[in-house]
């Protein structure tokens, strides 16, 4: 690969990683609409890094916070007794159904679901809930409402987004608002659990990498994607949430249709 198609690789991974609008829907037109090699493992390891230094450095004072509270928590042995501490242990249960479906699944969701058809389908279904949900009159609950209940909820919607075109970052916003909690509330949340997410699926890439090492990209290429995927997904999660307020989630919901319609019109 050479360093354009680094950039834009990049580029692609920093913005549709935390937008709801689907990273492998958008990955899945690269090869269709260029004829660039496949980018490797060591490639897709690195701009993962990115987009996790990324959200870890915009979130810093609050994962501070929430390392000290989850102390607190453990040395006291009660996970209320700190609200920080509190919203850690939140970010880990929610976790669990990824993990358990991914580590099942992993197969099938690598060959039978990667598809322009699914991924065309689900981006315009899934774009069509989150739209449901972004109507709703009742988005008034906190980050300080969130309990076992909610957080499996969306845990369990995350899960759903091992489908590609489904969207994390959508359907987990989804899941929230349809629960009543806030855009700014569902936001955040799915930011921080896009954390222990992110690592998952990074430390899975990099095992299979150390099994069948390549050598698609060079020194550069890689720098490159670093630090073009962790810029660009620091400033997609900024002004996201400063502007997330005011526009809603239907300029994505349009173009999620919009994009699903392209790929289905290709297959068809």
């Amino acid at each position: 690969m050479d360093t354009i198609q680094a950039l834009f690789l990049a580029l692609i991974q920093g913005i549709t990683e935390f937008l709801p609008i689907s990273s492998s829907a958008h990955l899945a037109l690269v090869p269709l609409l260029t004829s660039w090699p496949d980018q490797g493992l060591a490639f897709d390891c690195v701009v993962h890094l990115g987009s996790l230094t990324a959200v870890v450095f915009y979130f810093r004072e609050d994962l501070a916070r929430m390392a000290s509270g989850f102390a607190v928590t453990v040395k006291q042995r009660s996970i209320s007794a700190d609200r920080d501490g509190y919203l850690a242990w939140m970010i880990g249960f929610a976790t669990i159904p990824v993990g358990l479906f991914g580590l099942t699944f992993k197969d099938m969701i690598e060959t039978d679901f990667r598809s322009l058809t699914v991924i065309g389908t689900t981006s315009i279904i899934f774009g069509l809930l989150l739209w449901l949900a972004d109507t709703e009159d009742k988005n008034t609950k906190t980050e300080t409402s969130w309990g076992f209940r909610d957080v499996m909820i969306v845990g369990f919607a995350q899960a759903i987004a091992l489908i590609p075109g489904t969207s994390r970052s959508g359907i987990t916003m989804t899941a929230a608002l349809m629960m009543g909690y806030g855009r700014e509330a569902a936001a955040r949340f799915s930011f921080l659990l896009s954390i222990p997410v992110i690592v998952l699926a990074g430390s899975v890439k990099i095992k299979d990498w150390i099994e069948q090492p390549d050598q698609a990209a060079g020194v550069v290429e890689l720098l490159v994607g670093y630090g073009v995927s962790a810029i660009s997904a620091y400033l997609c999660i900024h002004y996201f949430i400063k502007y997330l307020q005011r526009i809603g989630m239907g300029p994505f919901v349009i173009y999620r249709v919009m994009l699903g319609a392209v790929l289905l019109w290709m297959v068809y």
